[in-house]
């Protein structure tokens, strides 16, 4: 067993947008979000940042987030994969996606399984600004709907 199929829901290497669909015949929407690294936050200058995680645990814990999500919704499809390491600006940190009969279902799914993501995997990020200094994120206290 490599680390990529030990390890499904966490990478190192650059995240790319997927270039087809999955093959499911009954799945009628397909929703994909993507958590892209921007030059700003509260206010100041990001230059990059840095994810940190226990590996083994935060996969696992990705993993009961999408079958509680395929569970509540019934879904096709579910997927979701976040980076570690350092990212430049613009870089993909995380990716999620979902699949359904129809697309109220997928679009809900999607957001409920980013948003368990950013506040119960162990992940860390660490943010480096323009003028030198860094800090570690409070975590994200934006957008919770559950």
């Amino acid at each position: 067993m490599s680390v990529l199929e030990t390890f499904a829901h966490i990478t190192f290497e650059s995240i790319l947008l997927p270039s087809k669909l999955p093959d499911i015949p009954e799945m009628g929407g397909y929703v994909f979000f993507s958590g892209i690294v921007r030059n700003v936050n509260e206010g100041k200058k990001v230059t990059h940042l840095e994810y940190e995680a226990y590996v083994p645990m935060a996969n696992d814990t990705i993993r009961k987030i999408l079958l509680d999500a395929k569970e509540k919704w019934d879904l096709l499809h579910a997927d979701c994969i976040h980076r570690l390491g350092k990212l430049n600006i613009s870089e993909i940190a995380v990716i999620v996606e979902t699949g359904s009969m129809h697309r109220a279902e997928a679009y809900a799914a999607n957001r409920y399984i980013i948003d368990r993501v950013k506040h119960e995997v162990p992940i860390w990020k660490r943010e480096f600004y323009l003028d030198g200094s860094s800090e570690w994120s409070q975590g994200c206290s934006h957008e919770t709907q559950h």
